[in-house]
């Protein structure tokens, strides 16, 4: 390894293991808020997992949402963008946003549209669930918060959204971090056939198709999204306290409607807007991701997800594949936080 690497990792792991904080941050709404400091504990109190919350959170209009917000670090901080999946949320960077902050990274986790504080700013527009429309909030997103160029993280929805923001607007990714690798999506591929296990493996898209699906989801959206959880980190031993601390994210009234369409659209059963068109044309072509980029992936992840080796040739620049061994399942950023943050470290020394 670089003697770079090496510096910045002994000082990133000397500080991790001094310091795990989470961030009191200004009021409520302000997108102006003060962030503030970490807070040093003695190495021996530290424990992964204890974190509570974030504090304060904030909001910001940004495109055609309000967008709540965690922010973490100081304000000068390198941007680093960190992208929850589905049905997650920002909790799955609870034990991470405190170790890059400690690194002197400034960490943002937006709710994505349908979670949490997010909001449509009108009751007319589209709860439109499609890859390119929460690629483009992310980029609104940064636009409010003026951030030029920030590293972007993420797993599940939030991979597929930091690599189609690295694919068409590779001058506002500095590097990636993504969880099971390129997962930018095709609907005209998606409506091929796959072999019967791989078919199974995608029940609740199929389940999502129907109206039976549509009114069961928005009746047991807590029970569902916690059996998700079980099937997609089968080794991942969360207690009640930590799914219900991010299933009240779920009560965001968006989001039955967001997540159906989601998954419709992927099949082809459901349009997206036209504004998108153009977008989606690239990124039906598959394109190359030429930003430094690591891919990561837990050794017992539950859900379906593509073998390295099928996307590792989609990553043109500094490239890097790894393994999370434990039994680290889907959620790799809160059953690894460690881990993931290392991998955001030593990609932003490529």
């Amino acid at each position: 390894m670089p003697e770079k690497i090496n510096r910045q990792r002994r000082h990133f792991l000397g500080i991790a293991a001094m310091t795990i904080a989470t961030t009191q941050l200004g009021r409520f709404g302000s997108a102006k808020a003060q962030s503030s400091q970490t807070k040093p504990i003695a190495p021996s109190m530290m424990k992964l997992g204890t974190t509570p919350s974030f504090g304060s959170l904030k909001q910001i209009d940004a495109g055609v949402l309000k967008v709540g917000y965690a922010e973490v670090g100081s304000a000068n901080g390198r941007p680093v963008i960190l992208l929850h999946g589905w049905p997650y949320d920002i909790h799955s960077y609870i034990d991470v946003a405190p170790l890059l902050a400690a690194a002197g990274y400034r960490v943002i986790i937006p709710y994505l549209r349908g979670y949490g504080m997010t909001r449509f700013l009108s009751s007319e527009t589209f709860r439109n669930g499609q890859q390119t429309a929460i690629a483009v909030d992310i980029i609104a997103l940064m636009d409010g918060l003026r951030i030029e160029k920030a590293i972007l993280g993420g797993f599940d929805w939030g991979a597929r959204t930091a690599n189609i923001i690295a694919a068409l607007y590779p001058e506002r990714c500095k590097a990636l971090v993504s969880v099971s690798g390129y997962l930018i999506g095709n609907p005209e591929i998606n409506r091929m056939p796959l072999p019967p296990q791989a078919e199974l493996e995608w029940w609740y898209q199929f389940y999502f198709a129907t109206e039976r699906g549509h009114a069961g989801y928005d009746q047991y959206r807590h029970d569902f999204n916690k059996l998700i959880w079980k099937l997609a980190s089968p080794q991942w031993q969360f207690d009640d306290t930590t799914f219900d601390r991010s299933a009240t994210s779920f009560d965001n009234p968006d989001h039955v409607a967001i997540v159906i369409h989601n998954y419709r659209w992927r099949l082809g059963l459901s349009e997206g807007e036209p504004q998108y068109d153009d977008l989606e044309k690239r990124l039906a072509e598959a394109p190359v991701i030429t930003v430094p980029t690591i891919t990561l992936e837990g050794d017992a992840n539950g859900a379906p997800h593509p073998d390295a080796s099928t996307y590792a040739r989609k990553f043109s620049g500094r490239y890097a594949h790894r393994v999370i061994n434990g039994g680290i399942g889907h959620n790799l950023p809160q059953e690894a936080p460690q881990e993931f943050a290392e991998a955001i470290l030593e990609v932003d020394s490529y």
